[in-house]
């Protein structure tokens, strides 16, 4: 079977990952160095081209692709399939917030299980087979292609749990930068992969906040 290649990026930095607030399905955009990071993406990958394009509908992941779409005279697909997992009615609080105001609920998600949902939301469990699903669905209808894919930190995370048979219960336990670059592949139905995590083209730019647990996407 054909190998089909798969670059997989986390959107660049929004306001709300400096603030460690839950952002999940909330539409935020990038801020300034968020758009810095998308522009440096694009020069890092200009020598680069891909079958198609791939993103997250959210604006955050529409924003990081743009610079690539003018770049590769291209247009993405957006596709809420790839979006972040929901949080539901956590989305837009900070850590301190939801610990002042929903102590029970904070304390579910400490937990890390991978059954725990919060109300409105979307557990791990179903978030991690929403993504295989999505997955699935491109290699099989672009096998054989090189795909690039906008999406999200929990996306990616749910995606190296998978090759490397974690579990879904427990924290994320893999750096996660934004725009950086990983490179997967998937032959014969298996997905490997070969870099992760590169994110040498945004060296100069402000450092991205320390990631805390537990993990705020």
């Amino acid at each position: 079977m054909r190998m089909t290649e798969l670059i997989l990026i986390r959107h660049g930095e929004t306001d709300w990952n400096r603030e460690y607030r839950f952002q999940g399905q909330i539409d935020v955009p990038l801020n300034a160095t968020g758009l810095a990071q998308a522009a440096r993406l694009a020069q890092a990958l200009a020598g680069e081209r891909f079958d198609r394009l791939v993103s997250s509908d959210l604006q955050r992941a529409r924003q990081t692709v743009a610079p690539l779409e003018r770049a590769q005279a291209a247009r993405a697909t957006a596709s809420a399939a790839w979006r972040e997992q929901a949080f539901g009615v956590l989305e837009g609080l900070s850590a301190a917030q939801i610990q002042a105001e929903h102590p029970q609920l904070w304390a579910g998600w400490v937990q890390h299980d991978a059954d725990y949902c919060l109300p409105e939301g979307e557990s791990v469990r179903r978030f991690h087979a929403r993504v295989l699903g999505a997955l699935h669905a491109l290699v099989d209808a672009h096998a054989g292609e090189r795909l690039l894919i906008v999406t999200h930190g929990g996306v990616l995370d749910m995606l190296w749990r998978t090759v490397h048979g974690c579990s879904l219960h427990g924290p994320r336990d893999c750096a996660i930068p934004n725009t950086g670059i990983n490179r997967l592949h998937w032959r014969s139905g298996t997905l490997a992969i070969d870099c992760w995590g590169d994110d040498a083209h945004l060296a100069g730019l402000p450092e991205q906040p320390a990631t805390a647990q537990p993990q705020r996407r």
